[in-house]
């Protein structure tokens, strides 16, 4: 097989010229790690029913199964804008019941988390054509809210589980109500949530990892060189013979080879070789996480 490591055929104009683009220029941005401790698990009405027949229980997987993202412009601070950021972890866990058995539930934990970042001002308005709909008869957007707003972006790994636990409810302890938990995940669950009013409940202790940034559309000179024709052919593999397709894939040395400590220094992630050092065995459990 040819080596068809060039994008571009010799034969293509390489020609430069300045062009103009449109992108997402970053105007703010901040890296964070959150750890929330004994946040209020909802579970389905089977899931406590399980709860109040185990004391022992475990999460087998967290994921972030959907995520909520407002802004709200800083009173007094022009261009700051505060992050609202709700997410709703879906989890999977697992209540020993005795006898040496098993029994898989699901719920849902609602997390928050607020930062402030600059943003920006604009005072025009910004209207995009919508391909789905008819441009001249589409309904008019009302007056002020068309207003050039900056848009967040949240970036989020899944969370990492730092405990669960069986917990008795007291009188002087309040727990949020499950009716806003949005379709989007109630509808993935094995049941409908409902909010426990016996004397047990369920809580989890999370860790996450985000980066928030706040963008707004913005417009640069470039230079650019005009697109060629690849060289590199689209070639099917048989069906036929699947080993002779898997004979051709590069053998992954890297998977066979981790970074150690030193090799993650030398390569500039000194903060990263840092937290390694310093990192409890319970981080190191879930670092493949």
């Amino acid at each position: 097989m040819a080596d068809n490591r060039f994008p571009c055929a010799p034969s293509c104009s390489t020609g430069k010229e300045t062009v103009c683009i449109e992108t997402q220029r970053i105007l703010d941005s901040c890296r964070d790690r959150d750890c929330y401790e004994d946040v209020r698990v909802f579970l389905t009405d089977f899931g406590n029913e399980m709860l109040e027949r185990t004391n022992s229980i475990r999460v087998k997987h967290a994921c972030i199964a959907y995520s909520s993202i407002h802004l709200d412009p800083v009173p007094f601070n022009r261009g700051f804008y505060t992050v609202h950021i709700r997410y709703y972890v879906k989890l999977d866990l697992e209540a020993c019941i005795g006898g040496g058995r098993g029994q898989e539930i699901d719920g849902v934990a609602v997390l928050e988390k607020k930062v402030v970042l600059y943003g920006s001002e604009s005072c025009v308005n910004i209207f995009k054509s919508n391909p789905d709909t008819s441009d001249y008869c589409a309904e008019p957007t009302p007056c002020g809210q068309s207003r050039n707003v900056p848009v967040a972006v949240v970036e989020v790994v899944d969370p990492i589980v730092l405990g669960v636990g069986v917990k008795e409810k007291d009188k002087c302890r309040c727990c949020c109500c499950c009716c806003d938990i949005p379709e989007q995940v109630s509808s993935h669950l094995g049941g409908s949530l409902t909010d426990h009013n016996a004397d047990r409940y369920l809580t989890v202790s999370l860790g996450i990892f985000s980066v928030v940034r706040i963008v707004r559309p913005a417009q640069y000179l470039v230079e650019a060189t005009e697109y060629c024709v690849p060289d590199k052919e689209c070639i099917a593999h048989e069906e036929d013979d699947p080993c002779c397709m898997f004979r051709g894939m590069p053998f992954p040395v890297s998977e066979f080879c981790p970074p150690s400590l030193l090799s993650t220094t030398r390569g500039g992630q000194g903060d990263y070789a840092d937290r390694a050092g310093r990192q409890s065995p319970l981080d190191r459990k879930h670092c493949g996480c």
